[in-house]
């Protein structure tokens, strides 16, 4: 039986004097993680005062009661997010309760806890607390194989899901406030009557469609987001991941084949951002609704996303929405981009759609 370690030195001294060959492997696995992340991240668990004192910046619910013999630890594991462009940090510290029963690594596996209550500005919410706790046991997540250390892996693949959470709380931020940029900011032709354009269909508006559609790029699939629909008029958001800026025009002129896009009032407003080699090239088009193209292509840049083409089609219910207009056109937009997966976490494996999004169509 271990004595209380006063350090993690201490608790390394304790485990090699012991002639059981599970606690050398627990001793060396310590070693490793202190040369990985420093010595000054791998710690001594402490539970929180019964009075409630502990730091706001840590959370010791669930973790104050353990089996006998269980071995505690904390480490400080640095998460690195993308430099935001209103100055947030490109990393954050996240502390993780190590707890290794008294039959690890031999029959048991190791469970981990994530005590800090924020990632950055962002509350920790439940999903993420319940990821993390079930890194041994979900399907996905980390294996372990008896009689095999694996704090390491797990540490690892949590410091991954951290990273993704907060970058889709950034996104998320960042989409926001565009929005609320979108509800103050009135265009000139919204303070003047006589400059209102809203409502006057683009010249693309009602062109009768080929008889014959034009051909999709090969190996271009479209995601179509549902409707948002306000006052008589419904704005849809598409998007697509594209390769070369040269097929941007054969897909707008593949949707302009759909009668019932054709017939909007405004069928393909729409911005696109394609990075070949280091150049990134991008372009947008209001089709007739005023700074709407532009709205998309800053909606593209604050989301850092690359390699998209998104589309937006209006149509007109014969009532004026004002600044109403470009913030639907926003929405529908990130809808649509959300929907294809292009928000994600970058893997080319994996574009699917995430849940709790609303229903959404694709089309080749």
């Amino acid at each position: 039986m271990l004595s209380n370690p006063a350090s993690i030195e201490d608790l390394i001294s304790q485990l090699s004097s012991d002639p059981d060959p599970s606690r050398e492997a627990i001793a060396s696995e310590l070693g490793v993680l202190q040369s990985i992340y420093g010595e000054d991240a791998v710690r001594i668990f402490t539970p929180p005062s019964r009075s409630g004192s502990q730091s706001p910046e840590r959370d010791g619910h669930g973790a104050s009661h353990a089996e006998p013999g269980t071995i505690r630890y904390e480490v400080t594991l640095s998460i690195d997010a993308p430099l935001s462009q209103d100055g947030e940090d490109a990393a954050h510290e996240v502390i993780i309760l190590v707890s290794l029963p008294p039959t690890y690594p031999s029959s048991s596996p190791p469970q981990l806890q994530l005590l800090s209550r924020y990632i950055g500005p962002y509350g920790v919410d439940a999903p993420l607390f319940g990821t993390v706790l079930r890194t041994y046991i979900s399907r996905g997540a980390v294996e372990w194989t008896p009689g095999g250390v694996c704090v390491f892996d797990g540490l690892e693949w949590v410091k991954e899901r951290c990273a993704e959470w907060l970058g889709e709380r950034m996104s998320e931020k960042k989409a926001i406030e565009l929005i609320r940029e979108d509800e103050k900011h009135r265009t000139l032709d919204d303070h003047d009557p006589g400059k209102n354009t809203e409502g006057t269909p683009s010249k693309r508006s009602a062109r009768e469609p080929p008889d014959i559609p034009a051909e999709m790029p090969p190996g271009i699939t479209i995601v179509e987001a549902e409707p948002i629909l306000d006052r008589k008029s419904a704005f849809v958001g598409r998007a697509c991941r594209i390769t070369d800026p040269a097929q941007v025009p054969l897909i707008l002129n593949h949707l302009m084949s759909d009668r019932r896009i054709a017939r909007a009032a405004h069928p393909i407003i729409n911005a696109w951002r394609c990075k070949v080699g280091n150049i990134l090239h991008q372009d947008n088009d209001d089709d007739g609704e005023t700074a709407a193209g532009g709205r998309l292509a800053h909606l593209l840049q604050i989301l850092e996303v690359d390699n998209v083409l998104v589309v937006v089609t209006r149509y007109f219910g014969g009532i004026h929405l004002g600044p109403d207009r470009f913030k639907h056109i926003n929405q529908a937009a990130r809808n649509a981009l959300e929907i294809g997966g292009f928000l994600d976490a970058p893997d080319e494996g994996d574009k699917g759609r995430r849940a709790g999004k609303g229903r959404g169509h694709w089309k080749r």
